[in-house]
């Protein structure tokens, strides 16, 4: 599965991607993984109210099943204009 990182999600990891296996049945679930991962990781993903994210390009919510996922974005929340 590919994961991707934006904007400060992506400076305090220090990359803009990366390929995972993962056996996570939820986002929370892949979060959990990344988190006990290293440092980097788990200061990205402290404060998940801070975070969107988006399953194959669509907006999903953390609790969103992964089965047959491909893709798996996090981005901080955005505002329109």
């Amino acid at each position: 599965m590919d994961i991707l990182y934006f904007a400060w999600v992506r400076e305090r990891i220090g990359i803009p991607r990366e390929k995972v296996e993962t056996d996570a049945a939820t986002v929370a679930d892949l979060v959990a993984e990344l988190r006990a991962r290293e440092d980097r990781y788990a200061a990205a993903f402290a404060d998940l109210a801070a975070l969107r994210v988006a399953v194959d390009q669509e907006l999903a919510d953390f609790d969103a099943p992964l089965a047959g996922a491909r893709e798996v974005a996090f981005f901080p929340p955005m505002t329109g204009g």
